[in-house]
């Protein structure tokens, strides 16, 4: 996954409220990140859990390629000015 080096990967999986929670905070932002649902995508689960202690912890997100496991909508857009501030060039900064 391309956006994995420089964009926002939000890791994901169907029924999680921690997950449905995050992203609904999101579409509230204009902050352009990609859904991988860790159920479809084996791969994508064995990252999850190289990065959660072995569990499959979701939401995981990648900022720039720098793991967060379970962050806070402020938490992750805290990242994005860190390490991905062109990001934010368009998207609400508030968190």
């Amino acid at each position: 996954m391309s956006e994995e080096s420089g964009g926002v990967v939000v890791y994901w999986r169907p029924m999680c409220p921690y997950c449905v929670r995050l992203l609904t905070q999101l579409l509230f932002t204009r902050l352009k990140f990609t859904k991988v649902n860790i159920w479809k995508h084996p791969d994508a689960a064995a990252f999850v859990r190289s990065v959660a202690d072995g569990n499959e912890t979701v939401p995981t997100v990648t900022v720039a390629g720098r793991p967060m496991v379970n962050p806070s909508k402020g938490e992750l857009l805290e990242a994005v000015r860190a390490y991905a501030p062109h990001l934010l060039s368009r998207a609400t900064e508030g968190g």
